[in-house]
């Protein structure tokens, strides 16, 4: 293990973050909030501490190897949402003690969306305005930013890659060299940001409500600057263009480079995990649709049940309407479609549509084989046949992804959370979801550290997708 390169980059990424404060120092200066000492004392302890860490390692260019990958995600994921906390316990406004802070700081890094915040309309500009942009940043992952700045500093980035980038096939790029394609993915969330905060402008939103709601959108990440999330605008404008982005962000990003370089909209409809996402949407509304299509149903109600549905699917956890009210059968079927999750190489959390994808083939192909034991039955995924190592990782993600959860849950119930809680929580914060039901149906302020500390551990779970998060804590990846 190469701890030399470990420290030096972990630094770098501090000093990065640190950097990245700019963004609601400035917003302090513009609104006069009286909160710009606190991201003053957090840039400087972000410098300093990133400082001491790059440093005196700075001579160190080695490439990353497999393990070092594989222990740099999660340091980042762990050390950033520790630093990330920093700012939330200074705010004496909210006065979060460390596991609120470091529940709120992993909540935004991981996309989650989950807080412990019960008045976020009270807040100043500046700490909504920083609690908008930790989902941002970690929407596409810190570490691929990094990517496109590493090998400018002498340290190669394939293994940060490989271990970072979500979903079963790993091994598709859109550029050969691995900082080009960074850049060109971060080109693409960019510019959708940039698009998406334009439309919520022109749609009505303030200046600082459509920059705000932009990167929690495309981050797919559900953190808003009202309690009422997007419901509060009262607009069916500004809930159809989240309804668009949403989506968008949710399907691979490789996709939406394809499609700006051919300029050819066939290109989403010839990949074969979009097809089926686009065919989900459709049936898991259309169910909704038919349980209420007997009972008086508003035409403004089956906004609301497009719009949480695309919500729930996508991950986002923005709410247009409160849903604690939903008959069960529907707050069943919102819980399992956030399952479900987004596309791989997207933003958006849950098992990824190309994982359910597989399963069904897999299945399909155990029940051909009991009919034609001896046949060779390849399994097809956009024309090209998929390798038995790709196969055997989704059966080993979705035993783990299920006992993850059973075994969080359980944890939870023994903490004293009710069943409902429990579960429903567990399931919205390892899909990176954010809303849940029962006693955490509006916020999570009210369950115990313990309980705040594993659902952290959930979300971690559920960004880096098992594998990352589980192979740094076996004793077989430190003794080799």
């Amino acid at each position: 293990m190469n701890y030399i390169l470990i420290q030096r980059i972990l630094g770098i990424m501090l000093m990065l973050f640190g950097i990245a404060l700019i963004i609601p120092i400035i917003t302090s200066l513009i609104f006069n909030d009286g909160n710009i000492n606190i991201f003053i004392i957090s840039f400087i302890l972000f410098f300093i501490s990133g400082s001491i860490l790059y440093f005196p390692n700075m001579n160190s260019k080695n490439d990353i190897k497999a393990k070092d990958g594989f222990l740099l995600v999660v340091l980042f994921w762990v050390v950033l949402s520790v630093y990330g906390s920093v700012p939330f316990m200074l705010d004496q406004q909210l006065s979060l003690s460390f596991a609120d802070a470091f529940f709120e700081s992993i909540s935004g890094w991981t996309t989650t969306g989950a807080t412990v915040i019960q008045d976020i309309d009270g807040l100043s500009l500046s700490i909504l305005i920083y609690r908008q942009e930790l989902q941002w940043l970690g929407g596409m992952g810190i570490v691929i930013l990094a990517l496109a700045v590493l090998p400018m500093l002498g340290v190669g980035g394939m293994q940060l890659y490989n271990a970072e980038t979500t979903g079963p096939i790993k091994d598709k790029k859109i550029s050969p060299r691995i900082a080009e394609t960074a850049k060109n993915l971060w080109s693409v969330y960019l510019g959708l940001t940039v698009l998406c905060a334009l439309s919520y402008f022109i749609a009505g939103m303030s200046a600082f409500d459509a920059i705000s709601h932009s990167f929690s959108t495309i981050a797919i990440g559900g953190f808003s600057t009202h309690n009422d999330s997007i419901g509060y605008f009262q607009s069916s404008s500004i809930e159809f263009i989240c309804i668009i982005f949403m989506f968008l962000s949710a399907l691979n990003f490789t996709l939406h480079f394809i499609f700006l370089k051919s300029k050819d909209i066939k290109s989403y409809f010839m990949d074969a995990e979009a097809r089926l996402y686009l065919f989900i949407i459709f049936i898991f509304i259309s169910i909704m649709f038919l349980y209420l299509i007997t009972s008086n149903t508003s035409e403004t109600e089956f906004r609301h049940i497009i719009f949480q549905g695309v919500s729930f699917i996508t991950t986002s956890g923005f709410t247009s309407t409160s849903y604690a009210g939903w008959p069960s059968f529907l707050l069943i079927t919102l819980l399992t479609m956030s399952f479900v999750g987004a596309c791989t190489g997207s933003t958006g959390g849950g098992m990824k549509v190309m994982r359910i994808m597989l399963l069904f083939k897999l299945m399909k192909k155990e029940l051909m084989k009991i009919l034609h034991p001896t046949a060779e039955i390849p399994i097809i995924v956009n024309e090209n046949p998929l390798s038995e190592n790709i196969s055997h990782s989704v059966w080993n993600f979705f035993i783990l992804y299920i006992i993850s959860y059973l075994v969080i849950s359980f944890l939870l119930l023994a903490s004293g959370l009710d069943m409902t809680s429990a579960f429903s929580a567990v399931a919205a914060c390892i899909n990176n979801l954010g809303p849940a039901l029962g006693a955490v149906s509006d916020n999570y302020s009210a369950i115990n550290d313990f309980s705040k500390y594993m659902l952290s551990f959930a979300m971690l779970l559920g960004r880096l997708e098992i594998f990352t998060l589980l192979i740094v804590m076996t004793p077989y990846f430190w003794k080799y």
